[in-house]
């Protein structure tokens, strides 16, 4: 477990702590009190930290995406509908005001008209309708008037990264950016946004 610390970064008591929530399997006994940790053991761990640390994954979720990578090997949408899930907030909104509803009818309705092919349960519909009823609530006319803008710019992040996913030679690898894709990848478009947002700023109001 020393070396697996050393090699990772990680102290040996967290080590501890994700054998015992059951995040990192555990490994092989060699005496009462040892037990050998191999390659596997620091992908995973670094898997882990990744989506703890970096994106911002709760323990309870990295448990469920960990879960899900085993359960799910075969199937690539059911292991994004887990990864998805991890990094969904926790709180939620009223979602039983006509508000609210009209803005799911709208997301429903830009589905239909792209031709997207999206489960109808989809939680992701529902965080859309969220964000959209509070821009209405609040009156933020220029993010509904960009829906549609919104809508390309996802529709070709998601063609790279689908596609990033499919050029992985082997099915373990393509599980693993499927989870990596969808948490880091939304810390990654996160934080880009926000340089671009300087940037912008600073260009359009004359600033060096």
């Amino acid at each position: 477990m020393g070396e697996l610390s050393r090699r990772s970064g990680v102290p040996i008591p967290t080590i501890k702590f994700y054998l015992r929530e059951g995040l990192l399997p555990p490994g092989v006994a060699t005496a009462a009190n040892q037990a050998d940790y191999d390659e596997e053991h620091l992908r995973r761990l670094r898997l882990i930290r990744a989506l703890i640390d970096v994106g911002g994954v709760t323990v309870a979720g990295a448990r469920e995406v960990v879960a899900a990578l085993g359960t799910h090997a075969d199937d690539p949408l059911d292991l994004l509908g887990a990864a998805q899930t991890a990094v969904e907030p926790r709180h939620r909104p009223d979602r039983d005001t006509p508000q609210w509803r009209a803005a799911r009818e709208r997301v429903t309705a830009l589905i239909a008209d792209r031709r997207w092919l999206i489960h109808p349960d989809s939680p992701a519909i529902d965080l859309v309708a969220d964000a959209l009823a509070a821009a209405d609530s609040l009156g933020v006319d220029e993010l509904l008037d960009k829906f549609g803008e919104y809508a390309d710019t996802a529709d070709r992040i998601a063609a790279v990264e689908v596609r990033a996913v499919l050029d992985r030679p082997d099915p373990a690898s393509r599980m693993e950016l499927v989870v990596l894709g969808t948490v880091l990848g939304e810390a990654l478009l996160t934080s880009l946004r926000l340089l671009a947002h300087q940037h912008e700023s600073a260009r359009q109001l004359g600033g060096g």
